[in-house]
């Protein structure tokens, strides 16, 4: 494998006819600079410089390799610099997944706006309400709901606070009645989901003690979808309980409404997350503390 170092010990032999003033430049001894160039040559299987007591010209098998020499040089420090800005600027392709709901409604037009404040910022975006494999999927991040399990990632929070609510139609409650305790979520058509093979049809509520209370429920529609689920909330299909992010604009607007908002519900917050600390370039930083702020704006109305 020809090593860098010795490509440059390499160029610069040439260019001074000499080991020793290519080792002084290079601050190197000239038995160091030698042994570099026996490995160049080792790894070429080609004589590169005659050697004399006096002077050091390239060979026929030299010429030829120094313009590639050259050439690599140029690339690899062209990359290392590239690299090097790409720790200072805000620039760079971003793939990141999102969730289905939020993502369509709420982080789609903050990652448009953020484009539009940093345009050497691209993004590829995939929405889905499964959790990306950041591992082998080709995903930077992944905005998600949930204490992460994966004590492996890193998790950035963006919104800790946020908790599910039980919501529906107006029309809905007119009809059947508003639930005035979690146990009454039994005799109402609710809207469950279902993440890969797990389906939740226990919600969770907190009560005054600390202690929690699961309320088994059931109903006649279940989503993999949770742009789905909101949808059926929103035509009057059911009870949904859903992020309040999600059904935040839905519940300042009225088109849907909160029940049972004296039980403490079932935390939800939000993470953004990658594989490791080194991909938290500046354009990932900056985007963090960007969606932090317009999940605060968000919340404040």
């Amino acid at each position: 494998m020809v090593r860098f170092e010795d490509l440059k010990i390499f160029l610069a032999a040439a260019d001074q006819g000499s080991f020793s003033a290519a080792a002084r430049e290079l601050d190197l001894t000239p038995a160091a600079a030698s042994a570099a160039l026996k490995r160049l040559e080792l790894a070429l299987d080609a004589r590169l410089f005659v050697r004399s007591t006096r002077s050091l010209r390239l060979t026929g098998d030299g010429e030829r390799y120094l313009e590639y020499a050259r050439s690599a040089i140029s690339t690899l420090e062209a990359g290392k610099n590239a690299v090097a800005r790409s720790k200072t600027e805000i620039s760079g392709t971003l793939s990141v997944s999102i969730p289905s709901d939020l993502g369509r409604h709420v982080l789609l037009p903050w990652l448009d706006e953020f484009q539009g404040e940093h345009p050497r910022v691209s993004f590829q975006v995939r929405i889905s309400d499964r959790l990306a494999d950041l591992y082998r999927q080709p995903v930077d991040l992944a905005v998600r709901y949930g204490t992460p399990t994966d004590s492996g990632l890193v998790a950035l929070p963006l919104a800790e606070r946020n908790r599910r609510v039980v919501c529906a139609s107006p029309a809905y409650f007119a009809r059947h009645g508003m639930p005035q305790a979690p146990a009454d979520l039994r005799r109402h058509n609710c809207l469950s989901f279902v993440l890969g093979e797990t389906l939740h049809d226990r919600w969770t509520f907190q009560r005054g003690d600390g202690s929690t209370l699961t309320v088994p429920v059931k109903g006649d529609r279940v989503g993999d979808d949770g742009e789905l689920v909101r949808r059926w909330a929103l035509a009057g299909h059911g009870v949904a309980y859903k992020s309040r992010y999600d059904v935040l604009s839905d519940l300042r607007a009225g088109r849907l409404v909160e029940a049972l908002g004296d039980y403490a519900s079932e935390p939800s917050p939000l993470y953004l997350l990658c594989v490791h600390r080194m991909l938290l370039s500046p354009a990932v930083r900056r985007l963090r503390e960007f969606l932090q702020e317009r999940f605060r704006q968000f919340e404040a109305g």
